[in-house]
């Protein structure tokens, strides 16, 4: 092996700061992030869960339509959102809903594409945040022709494009690293490995030892992550975006996390994995970790701690205020962002809607 090629091979073992008890994990290359980093993390974490949470039982209300649960990803989830500029871009999956809040979308248009509202519920532009994607890895494409872009007309931004295990399996997971690598364009690859892509477990999608390693064949640095650190996460990816930001290309980080909730409110996860390993899971707590650091470093008292869970549930109310509001759509708006010129055949179906709207109308005024 060349010295270049040992480079690009991710350590034996995940990075970890902070071990599952709380305790400090020193690392030779990565360092703790700043106090006030953490303490917003945990802030960030809290909030996550307390996301997660309100979702759930919006879908349980028929409030939502669905919702993938991001339980137990959160520090993964948190530290996405939070090691981007708001210059950057974020490249969201259906599941990366935390990540989105994080990165500055307000909570209501964060799930307006759950709750069923127009697009993506979202403007994508303002707040610097891509559509979140259903298919798996199209939006990886994506976040690699947006980056080769912003290099060419010499624009100082990130991407950070994220997926799931399950992602790596398509095709356009390889063409995306394969475009980034050869054009090396500033975007960073963030793979959550939490375990399953839907049923199939990660020894059915792959016989490599991590996913991490699927970056040497393209020539791209990798790295593995302890996903349910926060200061582990945020420390790697901290230095993958800052590779970027200079120009050195793209990397991949996969974080090794665990969906301990099912795939979706559709999902029956007990017919394809056991209580025990879910609990398992469950004693590895991201938030828990954290806050059991941060108390043992000084860094959290009693009031912070709970000013913060004060904060995260003003959030929630305002959250399930904003689920209650069921605007009307307007039929019309069908054709309004197809194209930014519509074409005779859209201008000629839209006055078609529009006089059967208003037969519609007169008939209801008899």
């Amino acid at each position: 092996m060349t010295s270049v090629e040992a480079t690009l091979l991710p350590r034996p073992t995940p990075v970890q700061l902070i071990d599952v008890s709380g305790a400090p994990h020193p690392d030779p290359d990565y360092a703790v992030p700043p106090a006030d980093v953490l303490r917003e993390g945990y802030r960030n974490l809290v909030f996550g869960r307390r996301l997660n949470d309100v979702c759930g039982a919006l879908v349980r209300q028929g409030r939502l339509a669905v919702y993938p649960s991001s339980r137990g990803q959160e520090a993964s989830q948190v530290a996405a959102g939070m090691v981007l500029r708001y210059e950057d871009w974020l490249f969201p999956t259906y599941r990366d809903v935390v990540a989105i809040a994080v990165k500055g979308v307000s909570t209501a248009e964060t799930i307006g594409l759950l709750h069923g509202n127009w697009h993506s519920g979202y403007d994508s532009r303002a707040e610097r945040v891509a559509t979140q994607s259903t298919p798996l890895a199209t939006q990886l494409l994506h976040a690699v022709g947006f980056a080769y872009a912003a290099k060419h007309r010499g624009e100082d931004t990130v991407v950070l494009a994220m997926c799931g295990d399950g992602a790596t399996s398509e095709g356009d997971f390889h063409e995306a690293l394969n475009f980034a690598a050869v054009f090396k364009v500033p975007v960073v690859f963030f793979v959550q490995n939490n375990g399953y892509a839907i049923s199939v477990p990660i020894a059915r999608q792959t016989a490599a030892p991590g996913l991490a390693y699927k970056g040497i064949g393209y020539g791209i640095p990798s790295e593995q992550v302890d996903g349910n650190d926060f200061a582990a996460v945020y420390a790697v990816l901290s230095h993958s975006v800052s590779r970027a930001r200079s120009g050195d290309g793209p990397s991949l980080v996969e974080a090794l996390t665990y969906r301990v909730e099912a795939h979706t409110n559709a999902d029956d996860d007990t017919r394809y994995r056991d209580s025990a390993e879910v609990a398992e899971w469950v004693a590895r707590d991201p938030v828990d970790r954290l806050r059991q650091y941060l108390t043992a470093q000084g860094i959290l008292d009693e009031q912070t701690e709970a000013d913060i869970t004060a904060g995260a549930e003003h959030i929630a109310d305002q959250l399930r205020e904003s689920a209650n509001l069921n605007d009307i759509p307007n039929p019309l708006d069908l054709f309004a962002h197809v194209y930014s010129e519509p074409t005779p055949q859209l201008l000629e179906q839209s006055r078609v809607l529009e006089r059967d709207l208003a037969r519609e109308l007169e008939g209801h005024h008899d």
